[in-house]
């Protein structure tokens, strides 16, 4: 289908090298599972995607590449990086014919699913920002994909003059899901989306079941944020000025011995650390994490700059975040040590404040129950339900109240063997 590669002779050569490259690194990573799949990556050149730069970074497997940032320097648009695309195409499960609602612009993942597609099937790419669609269109042209069709538009309300659908693939960050995806899609249709809850953001594969959605696969994903009237910001708790923050997401229980108290977490903060060991092992990460965030009444993510790290006030755990147990004035977070004589590591929790005795001890309940109960379980159940949906009527689970959604995350146990 594409032509694109041949535009600039000098790189062409090197980009198709390059671009095997990558298909082989993303088979080993396990992103690509299927022959389509790779074979679409392995066909549209991302290089003209990235105009301005290096052919390598284009071709990286773990590398996005920003396209826009805002007046602070923060990215708001990228190209993302191969390797989640491609493991949200086999989420997605697409197929010749299909039509495809692809929200956000970036042009590339575009041009992924109009291969997977086929002459036969539809994609509409829409976006909020008008400099990312033009953007987006241009890039598509160069490589041949006019067949795209690429909309201004706030992707709240869907693009319902192309629906149905029978995928929704959401490239950006969402903290809910509106009623015009699943409305659009087609009764067997699929939405993969990074889901954001409590902070934790997931790419989930939701189907529709009866008048709610129903989580079939979760891998741990980042994204940009969505904008519009999807745009939903996190409650920043300053710790110790900007160098350590609490990240909240959904709003607390009122319960105030729940509550998050800034000044009480501050003092805290300074108060001698606690510090117990769980004898779990430290692996499955992302998915004991993720445990944590359902589990913990009152949660946030702890984050931390150097200069707190390196003069020993929070742990190396808190450099990309980490999951924390809140207890009005008191906190735990995630922590590990190497266990002597392996070379693997042992979980453990750093707490403080009045109540750190209690809140270790809770955090470390939650772990061992976590290893006990869930390590070789089928993960999280995750189900979307309508906002309004009476209480009474939810399944079991951990339930986060959105805009448009109320979300109850609940873990079966393993079937016996």
């Amino acid at each position: 289908m594409t032509t694109a590669r041949d535009i600039n002779f000098d790189v062409a050569p090197q980009a198709e090298e390059l671009r095997e490259a990558m298909v082989a690194e993303l088979r080993d990573l396990g992103a690509i599972q299927s022959e389509q799949v790779a074979a679409a990556i392995g066909t549209v050149p991302r290089h003209l995607f990235a105009p301005g730069k290096p052919l390598e970074k284009a071709y990286a497997a773990n590398s996005a590449v920003v396209t826009k940032r805002d007046e602070n320097g923060v990215a708001i648009s990228s190209l993302s990086a191969t390797h989640i695309q491609a493991v949200m195409l086999e989420q997605a499960q697409i197929e010749p014919g299909m039509r495809v609602l692809e929200i956000g612009s970036g042009g590339y993942n575009a041009a992924l699913i109009a291969e997977l597609v086929g002459t036969a099937g539809q994609v509409t790419s829409v976006d909020i920002d008008s400099d990312i669609v033009t953007r987006a269109k241009e890039c598509l042209a160069a490589a041949d994909y006019d067949q795209v069709n690429v909309v201004l538009a706030d992707a709240e309300n869907g693009v319902p003059d192309r629906a149905p659908f029978d995928r929704v693939i959401v490239t950006a960050g969402a903290w809910d899901i509106p009623p015009a995806w699943s409305d659009q899609l087609t009764e067997h249709g699929r939405i993969i989306v990074p889901f954001r809850m409590r902070g934790l953001t997931r790419t989930v594969v939701f189907e529709r079941v009866g008048d709610h959605l129903v989580s079939r696969d979760y891998r741990l994903c980042g994204f940009v944020p969505m904008q519009g009237s999807g745009a939903h910001s996190e409650r920043r708790v300053p710790l110790d000025g900007d160098e350590v923050v609490l990240r909240v997401d959904e709003e607390l229980a009122v319960d105030e011995e729940l509550a998050v108290d800034a000044g009480r977490l501050q003092e805290a903060l300074l108060m001698p650390r606690v510090m117990r060991w769980s004898g779990v092992e430290f692996d499955q990460v992302d998915e004991l994490d993720f445990w944590i965030g359902t589990h913990a009444p009152a949660f946030g993510l702890l984050t931390a700059q150097d200069g707190p790290i390196e003069r020993g006030l929070v742990g190396p755990s808190a450099k990309r975040g980490v999951p924390t147990l809140v207890r009005g004035g008191s906190f735990a977070y995630r922590t590990k040590r190497p266990i002597e004589g392996t070379e693997t590591f042992e979980t453990g929790v750093y707490a403080h404040g009045p109540e750190a005795e209690a809140v270790a001890k809770e955090y470390v309940e939650l772990l061992r129950t976590w290893d006990r109960d869930h390590r070789r379980g089928p993960g999280a159940r995750i189900e979307a339900y309508p906002a309004g949906t009476p209480i009474s009527i939810l399944p079991q689970g951990c339930v986060v109240d959105k805009q448009h959604t109320r979300v109850v995350i609940s873990w079966p146990r393993p079937q016996a063997s």
